[in-house]
């Protein structure tokens, strides 16, 4: 295995991540241990198997301010899949104790604004903070067809498109709009989300793209807090109609809407997608419509066991 270090202060083997991460043979196991600091970059890893590993969520962030309205060199807007702060790709990648963050601001503003852009087949983030407000947090692939021009624009737009498996755990994500996005299979242990309160009317945790057959997003014995109003925030929203999300055995503040889940817009297919919640806790918990499927103790296990065999990695 290949070992760098990366310390602002010259002590390393290099100044900046983008560097160390650069100077890895796509073939080789890498390990970069990255030292305390706000290292502004935006970074592009790909890379067949690699580990980043802070010095702590709160020592080590990685920062960049990109929005999808915001103006980009080739002189079109950025969109919204090349304002990422961190692009990730290749086989097998594992993210510790780092901060990553789009500090653009508010989707009013500036758009989409994407904090980590996730496409390896396997990845791993533990103890990291997700930092950002719309669509901080993008679980690849992209749905097959954009809905709009220039809707992908950015990574992976003409590529074959790849099932995924994601595994975060004590990790804090935030945002407000759909900060939770994409088509993989990916698994939430133990992790807090938080709804960034920017005085809008209505904000969505997830926003799922998965195949029918696929696992979508789960989430177990999690937190999701924020400091907006009751009743204004939902679960999820289906970015496409077979989306999936699973809420199970988490605490819910009274920021979740007695519904939990809503359809995309004005679309009427939501009953394709599926989401699923057992377990709730807190002001937030609430009957939910009949859409919304409650499934047995027995049937919650079974679908955390699928998510743990798909996504989490041995332990």
């Amino acid at each position: 295995m290949l070992n760098l270090t990366v310390a602002q202060d010259g002590s390393g083997d290099y100044a900046s991540i983008s560097e160390a991460v650069l100077a890895v043979p796509y073939e080789l196991e890498a390990e970069i241990t990255i030292g305390p600091g706000v290292y502004r970059e935006k970074l592009v890893c790909e890379k067949r198997r690699i580990t980043l590993r802070g010095a702590g969520a709160d020592a080590t962030r990685l920062v960049w301010g990109d929005g999808g309205r915001l103006p980009h060199p080739d002189g079109r807007s950025t969109h919204t899949f090349r304002s990422y702060t961190a692009f990730f790709s290749g086989e097998q990648l594992t993210v510790e104790d780092l901060t990553i963050e789009n500090d653009a601001g508010p989707g009013s503003a500036v758009g989409q604004a994407v904090a980590a852009y996730v496409d390896s087949a396997r990845a791993v983030f533990r103890r990291v903070k997700l930092l950002g407000n719309q669509d901080t947090l993008f679980c690849a692939p992209l749905p097959e067809k954009e809905r709009e021009k220039d809707g992908f624009l950015g990574p992976r737009t003409f590529a074959p498109r790849r099932a995924t498996a994601q595994y975060y755990q004590n990790c804090e994500i935030a945002g407000d709009i759909d900060f939770i996005f994409g088509g993989a299979d990916a698994l939430f242990e133990q992790c807090t989300l938080r709804t960034v309160d920017n005085h809008i009317p209505h904000s969505y945790i997830t926003a799922p793209s998965g195949p029918a057959d696929g696992l979508g997003f789960v989430f177990w014995d999690c937190d999701f807090v924020s400091d907006c109003p009751a009743g204004t925030i939902y679960l999820g929203r289906p970015w496409r109609p077979t989306g999936k999300t699973a809420v199970l055995d988490c605490r819910l503040g009274a920021h979740i809407s007695p519904e939990g889940f809503i359809g995309w817009n004005d679309r009427t297919d939501t009953d394709l997608a599926q989401f699923v919640e057992a377990g709730s806790s807190g002001e937030g918990a609430a009957p939910r419509p009949a859409w919304v499927h409650t499934p047995s103790a027995a049937d919650a296990a079974a679908l955390l066991a699928r998510a743990r065999k798909r996504c989490r990695p041995e332990l």
